[in-house]
């Protein structure tokens, strides 16, 4: 009787290797199908709720920030960053004369600044915004092009010369151009940083530079003391970040610490550029659907939450490293590969420590209410 049963066995388990094997491959097909319909679903509800909403006389700017906070569709980002960013007004009615109006006061700038050509400049100001320019995002055409670098210059050194308490910092130079790609993405199909510019009008090149200014100058005028001299912002904000880690991850707080690593030696930059150079533009441009959701503290209080669970994302790495290699990780991070859906999580994780912390009785007694 036994062998029989040994034999019965493995037939049974033969022919259960067979077949699951064939459906398993039929299941999985099917369940991906099924979810992109499911996303393509959601992503044309969302769309259509986005549209609904821009069609109002007077749109809700509450309810716009909520829908936002889980991204923008891109065809009407461009809009719904510049009513985010309280450039545009959320009355319709008043949009376009708005618009019509900030743009030609932008021309005006320009003129009162470079109308007598290059040599009327601050030298060592505009030198230095170019130098800069030069540099920003090396890795993608559409930054190197000498149209699209003379835009950015002139966005920058109108914005400089109009905010003589902070001026130009270096860094600033990283901040323009999320917008300048976001609002360039509403005149060109395909790839927007493989964009031919010449196929790209004067005016509107023009439009979107005034966009620009205006959207950096609001951006700006929340965080103006991360450029102030001495920067007394991000000193503040790394200061905080300290205490974060501390607080959500001690082990890799005094990991640390016993290495002699200061914050101020990675977290600066995480400040000071808002993450860009450790994210790809399209990943930063993500991330700011969420921090302009997020309202007037957006760019300040919940950037340092995000900075707290991007520092522990990478706790298990950094925990087994000394030094050295510490500083080399910190400073070349592996986030290349990372999609949307690494943003995503990134903004969950600091959604969550930020309703954990923010209001708790330590952040209130260190820092006062926000």
């Amino acid at each position: 009787m036994i062998p029989s049963r040994k034999s019965s066995d493995g037939a049974n388990r033969k022919s259960a290797t067979k077949i699951p094997v064939a459906h398993d491959k039929h299941s999985d097909d099917e369940a991906k199908m099924m979810a992109d319909v499911a996303k393509l679903n959601t992503l044309s509800i969302r769309f259509t709720k986005f549209k609904n909403m821009l069609e109002l006389p007077n749109i809700d700017l509450e309810q716009l920030r909520k829908l936002s906070w889980s991204g923008i569709p891109e065809e009407i980002r461009p809009t719904v960053w510049k009513l985010l960013m309280g450039y545009l007004p959320a009355n319709s009615d008043r949009r376009e004369s708005t618009l019509q109006r900030k743009r030609k006061e932008y021309e005006e700038f320009v003129a009162q600044s470079f109308g007598k050509g290059k040599t009327s400049l601050d030298q060592a100001l505009h030198h230095q915004i170019h130098i800069d320019v030069q540099r920003t995002n090396a890795s993608i055409p559409l930054y190197q092009n000498p149209r699209i670098q003379e835009a950015l210059e002139r966005v920058l050194y109108c914005w400089a010369i109009r905010h003589p308490a902070s001026g130009y910092v270096q860094g600033i130079n990283d901040l323009v151009t999320p917008f300048f790609q976001v609002y360039l993405q509403s005149y060109v199909k395909g790839d927007v940083e493989r964009t031919d510019v010449d196929s790209i009008s004067e005016e509107t090149l023009t439009d979107i530079e005034a966009d620009c200014f205006w959207s950096l100058s609001k951006l700006l005028d929340g965080i103006q003391d991360n450029y102030t001299a001495g920067q007394p912002g991000i000193q503040r904000q790394i200061s905080r970040l300290k205490e974060l880690i501390n607080r959500i991850d001690a082990p890799l707080y005094s990991h640390l610490q016993s290495q002699g690593i200061e914050f101020i030696q990675f977290a600066f930059r995480w400040m000071n550029c808002l993450l860009m150079r450790e994210l790809s533009l399209k990943n930063t441009i993500r991330m700011w659907d969420s921090y302009q959701a997020e309202g007037t503290d957006g760019f300040s209080e919940f950037h340092l939450y995000v900075c707290a669970a991007f520092l522990v994302k990478w706790s298990n790495e950094l925990k087994k490293l000394e030094f050295q290699d510490m500083m080399m990780f910190l400073q070349s991070l592996p986030t290349s590969t990372w999609d949307e859906k690494d943003i995503e999580l990134l903004l969950s994780e600091a959604f969550m420590w930020k309703s954990l912390f923010h209001n708790s009785p330590s952040h209130l007694a260190s820092h006062g209410p926000s």
